[in-house]
């Protein structure tokens, strides 16, 4: 007879919770560095992880803290933390994951929650192992240094604003957002064209596991749009990331951004999968 259960992982289960992970180490690569690095301590990890056992065994985990996030989510242990999420109320500003598992996952929490500010139902996932010979680097893209926090934070506060809708400095000023920009340019993770001053392209690597990491913020200034920054400077960003980072390289786009999905393309990336966000 089959038993289930679900229940907030404590912190000796994190080798089960890093297997889990480790099954879709592209797709999960945002969460298992967080847990790498925090372990499942909520207060470290920023939020609860949820577990979904069948007769004992940890099978499917969803993380529940700024962004609700399915993980190897199979649609019973989806109906479970649904419930669990309504049951608890939303506290997140986002659910993100591999989209079948997130749509489940909406269409349950839809009749409580919703409705959403917007729905991408579709964002092609994009992996890399290797760059595109036809795409040179673009050699002004380098690292940014901690002291030219000041020059890069206006072009992530634009790039944030134009691609979820809202400002980040809205609610605390800004500071939760400050303090992760300023995390990854101290990682070394943060990277841009800078011309007079001006960031005119930028990227950062977002998450990093030993086996894959993720590519986000990728942007260009307005006026230098449709100059090929965008492919050069990603292609210098993938170097980058598979010379120092991860042996795999991943991104995440809208379906409607036909430009950006084509310029990836270019570079070396191809799509595998896709995921879905509901903004809120």
């Amino acid at each position: 007879m089959l038993t289930t259960t679900t229940k907030v992982l404590e912190p000796g289960e994190l080798d089960d919770a890093l297997a889990v992970l480790d099954r879709d180490p592209v797709a999960n690569a945002f969460v298992a560095a967080r847990v790498q690095v925090a372990g499942l301590d909520p207060w470290r990890l920023g939020g609860e992880m949820w577990g979904w056992y069948e007769n004992g065994r940890l099978e499917s985990l969803c993380y529940a803290g700024a962004n609700l996030v399915p993980i190897c989510a199979t649609p019973d242990a989806v109906r479970a933390f649904a419930e669990r999420a309504r049951r608890q109320g939303r506290r997140c500003s986002s659910i993100v994951g591999p989209a079948a598992p997130t749509a489940e996952l909406w269409s349950l929490l839809e009749p409580a929650w919703g409705p959403a500010r917007e729905v991408r139902a579709h964002q092609p996932l994009m992996v890399t192992s290797r760059p595109a010979t036809e795409v040179a680097a673009d050699p002004y893209v380098r690292r940014i240094r901690k002291d030219e926090m000041d020059v890069i934070m206006p072009a992530c506060v634009a790039m944030f604003t134009e691609e979820v809708g809202i400002s980040p400095l809205a609610g605390d000023g800004g500071l939760l957002y400050q303090a992760r920009v300023a995390e990854l340019v101290g990682a070394g993770r943060s990277f841009a064209r800078i011309e007079d001053g001006k960031v005119v392209f930028k990227a950062e690597i977002g998450a990093a596991t030993l086996r894959a990491c993720q590519i986000q913020g990728v942007w260009v200034a307005p006026e230098y749009r449709g100059k090929g920054l965008s492919e050069t400077g990603m292609a210098a960003v993938l170097r980058y990331a598979l010379a120092d980072v991860a042996p795999i390289v991943s991104l995440y786009v809208n379906d409607f951004n036909t430009a950006a999905r084509a310029a990836y393309r270019r570079v070396g990336f191809e799509e595998v999968g896709a995921f879905m966000s509901v903004l809120f």
